[in-house]
């Protein structure tokens, strides 16, 4: 298993590349999820070299961390690395952040977390992580042994995100990257900055979810001609790997074939060479120019007067033609039919078609996105 130094209570040491990321644990027919396959796969990943492990107040509808405690509770504490986040949406005392931090520390069953972050940080937290002290408390917890490291994840833009990283000095920074992301969110930049500054980057969302595992024959194709005995999701990983500033890649594993396949890839890892790197390139603008429509979701175009999300159908309509992730695709079809925003929605007044700056026909792409779905079979 690859391994990168990373402090660690200021401590050199030595964390997996791959990282077992658990939010997405196999689930039973009920929804329930699956302890015993959880466990093989985990001890599967560990008995690899996989020494950590991310978990979050969320995940799994929160149960993610009780599963997390049955699975680690026979490891040596020492032998592995967990990490845990603070969900600050459901603190609004310190009361709050007290309760819940050692309320996941009992659900872990540990004494304390190596790596812990302020959750999902944006726009909105940023004040709010101020008001309530929530690093002033994080230091007493650091103070006390019940954390080791303190970091925060990411979701919003460039410029929030460098009034976080400037906030504070982080001894690590979680954010999302990949070879289609490097614009998105803090993007590329983001990570450039963290290494000027010296703050060690972990990696989440590496293989975009799920869509960079699939692709259309034609552009499997060029990634198979250069390398059929990889998957396609290892060219995703090996990308994010070769930077490095990265020190440790969070997988979501679901089945025993993803964490062998990556165990696989960091076993014997190798940074993407001169060549690689090119048909990445090439195959990003293939994905690109198989979006369906040229929506640049700027809205002018809503509200609709009949309650269709006409950008969230095109997103979606785009996402499947770029990436062919028919559950993904078929979970947000099904949900904005719930909301009442999806395209069937239309019954094609034109009220849009002034308003759109691209001149799309929107109607008729609306329709087309219907039948799309229809004659791919994504419906269910």
């Amino acid at each position: 298993m690859e391994l990168r130094k990373i402090l660690v209570n200021k401590e050199e040491k030595s964390a997996s590349l791959l990282g077992f990321g658990c939010m997405r644990f196999p689930t039973l027919e009920n929804g329930d999820v699956n302890l015993e396959e959880s466990k093989r796969m985990i001890d599967y990943a560990v008995n690899n070299g996989v020494n950590y492990i991310d978990t979050a107040w969320p995940y799994h509808g929160g149960k993610s961390e009780l599963i997390v405690k049955e699975i680690i509770k026979d490891y040596d504490r020492e032998s592995f690395y967990l990490a845990d986040k603070l969900p600050l949406w459901e603190c609004k005392t310190n009361e709050d952040i007290d309760r819940i931090f050692h309320e996941q520390l009992e659900k872990c069953g540990v004494d304390y977390f190596d790596f812990y972050l302020i959750h999902a940080v944006n726009k909105e937290r940023y004040t709010q992580v101020q008001e309530l002290k929530v690093i002033e408390q994080l230091e007493k917890y650091r103070a006390e042994g019940k954390i080791r490291n303190i970091g925060f994840s990411f979701h919003d833009d460039l410029e929030t995100f460098k009034k976080w990283v400037d906030l504070y000095n982080w001894d690590f920074v979680q954010i999302q990257l990949n070879y289609m992301d490097t614009e998105h969110q803090q993007g590329l930049e983001g990570y450039e900055i963290l290494t000027k500054k010296g703050i060690p980057v972990i990696i989440m969302e590496p293989v975009k979810g799920g869509s960079l595992v699939k692709f259309n024959e034609e552009i499997e194709g060029k990634l198979k001609a250069y390398n059929n005995k990889d998957s396609i999701a290892s060219w995703a990983f090996r990308w994010v790997a070769s930077l490095p500033n990265v020190k440790v890649i969070l997988s979501g594993m679901s089945t025993m074939e993803q964490v062998e396949d990556n165990i696989k890839t960091f076993s014997n890892f190798k940074p993407l060479n001169i060549e690689e790197l090119e048909i990445i390139k090439e195959v990003k603008k293939d994905i690109l120019a198989c979006s369906k429509v040229a929506c640049t979701s700027c809205n002018y175009c809503m509200p609709c007067p009949h309650g269709v999300d006409i950008p969230k159908n095109f997103r979606v309509f785009n996402t499947h033609a770029m990436y062919q992730n028919d559950g993904q695709v078929n979970w947000f079809y099904k949900q904005m039919k719930e909301e009442g925003t999806s395209a069937d929605k239309c019954i094609e007044c034109g009220e849009c078609l002034p308003k759109c700056p691209q001149f799309i026909e929107i109607p008729t792409e609306l329709a087309n996105f219907e039948k799309y779905l229809d004659d791919n079979g994504i419906i269910k």
